[in-house]
């Protein structure tokens, strides 16, 4: 929920603005007049329960919603107020810096961090979880003391202190929410040492690039053996069927093969087989007259061979034998592993746990469309170090499928994290309109 206060001459005036910066979903939680005009409170995503929450126990002697939304005008201006006197005294001490050649006074320090810490209890005891605007703007004021504190430290030779700051603990929050384990999100947020919130994520978002690795040349042009694994329904035979259909376009039939190793299941090769007969290209099966090997042997003229192979688990009979074929073959086989962006982390680590004695070389994401958000594949791969051939958005062939390139890919994924942050905005404004209707 976003509250602002808008002040104009006439109350024509201040309707415009709240028109032109907040839009016509606004709602107004009262107006006064003040000297030279009109004062109004506004409010976006207006939540009356979220508001109440926010009150705590003030709450109470709102009779009616009307009252309700004064009560929240007032402790937006209450809260405006304690910032601002915050904001002068920081400005204050930063003069008082400007025209003194050593130090700052203790006295002077002290006060200043004990205004911007009453700011930031009252916001707290008010119900921070609504003000979201005023934690970061008192998250970024407690940076700015830090610095000077930091500073002045620096002057008197006492050593820095360590720890997490208010900036450093929000952003945390922000990559959680966008998708990161604790633990990486954690790990990301301790290197932003200081500054704005927004500088820290737009620094975050950079070491996510740095640490998503995606090869250069494609499958497709660079050639060789590349096999798939992974679990049932992650995709692997669709992306095959891609792959295929991609490269046939581009460079023909004759020098593509499709291989399958799945032997374990009744009719497992039919879709491989359909693919193989509307592309024109050979299909070869691994069973128990024709090792892979001999296939690969036979294939040897071939530019481009991709291998699919049985979603089987640890616990599944052929699991061992399959993986070992493919990692004693005496082919340079490319081996990677598809994950589903729709799998829970914890998932996706057991899965790489499972095929990894394969002598995994990338990775392959699936089902980016139906995810809703992409951070937890990029953290995956970003924590396992396997490079990210393509990824795939779609069922249609060959259409969904993309080369895979660090900076599109969380590009992507910060798109995701808005839109499910206005999904839930819109689904909480919904939820107010409810109970006013019903009224």
């Amino acid at each position: 929920m976003k509250v602002k206060r808008f002040f104009a001459k006439s109350m024509a005036e201040a309707l415009k603005q709240v028109s032109e910066q907040m839009g016509p979903d606004a709602v107004i939680l009262s107006n006064r007049r003040v000297d030279g005009g009109v004062e109004i409170v506004c409010a976006l995503d207006y939540d009356e329960n979220m508001a109440r929450q926010s009150l705590g126990d003030k709450a109470i002697e709102a009779a009616n919603g009307s009252r309700l939304g004064e009560m929240q005008a007032e402790q937006h201006r209450r809260l405006e107020d304690e910032l601002s006197r915050s904001r002068s005294r920081i400005r204050d001490v930063r003069e008082h810096r400007a025209v003194r050649s050593q130090g700052y006074a203790d006295a002077s320090f002290a006060e200043l961090h004990e205004a911007a810490s009453d700011g930031f209890d009252e916001l707290h005891s008010t119900g921070g979880s609504s003000n979201t605007d005023y934690s970061d703007e008192l998250a970024r004021m407690r940076a700015e003391i830090s610095s000077l504190r930091d500073l002045m430290s620096g002057q008197r030779g006492e050593p820095e202190k360590s720890g997490v700051n208010a900036v450093q603990q929000r952003l945390a929050e922000r990559l959680q929410e966008f998708g990161l384990s604790p633990d990486l999100a954690g790990s990301l947020s301790r290197r932003h040492k200081g500054g704005k919130l927004d500088d820290g994520w737009k620094q975050s978002l950079k070491m996510l690039v740095t640490g998503v690795r995606t090869p250069h040349k494609e499958w497709l042009d660079e050639g060789g053996v590349y096999a798939l694994v992974g679990p049932t329904g992650s995709g692997k035979t669709t992306t095959i069927g891609k792959l295929a259909a991609r490269y046939v376009l581009k460079h023909g039939a004759d020098s593509l093969a499709l291989v399958t190793t799945d032997r374990y299941r009744v009719a497992a090769h039919e879709q491989l087989f359909v693919f193989g007969r509307i592309l024109n290209v050979p299909v070869r099966v691994v069973d128990e007259s024709h090792t892979l090997d001999d296939i690969l042997d036979e294939l040897s003229d071939r530019h481009l061979v991709l291998i699919d192979t049985a979603g089987l688990t640890s616990s599944d009979k052929g699991y061992q034998e399959q993986l070992a074929e493919l990692a004693r073959s005496h082919h340079k086989v490319r081996t990677h592993l598809v994950v589903s962006a729709t799998s829970q982390p914890r998932i996706m680590k057991s899965v790489w746990h499972c095929y990894k004695m394969a002598g995994l070389t990338g990775c392959v994401m699936t089902k980016i469309d139906e995810a809703l958000t992409l951070g937890e594949s990029l953290g995956f791969v970003m924590e396992t170090g396997l490079p990210v051939a393509y990824y795939t958005d779609g069922q249609k062939i060959p259409g969904d499928l993309h080369h895979a390139e660090a900076v599109p890919l969380v590009r992507l994924a910060v798109e995701r994290l808005k839109t499910l942050q206005q999904q839930a905005a819109a689904e909480r404004l919904r939820g107010a309109e409810r109970p006013r209707e019903m009224a």
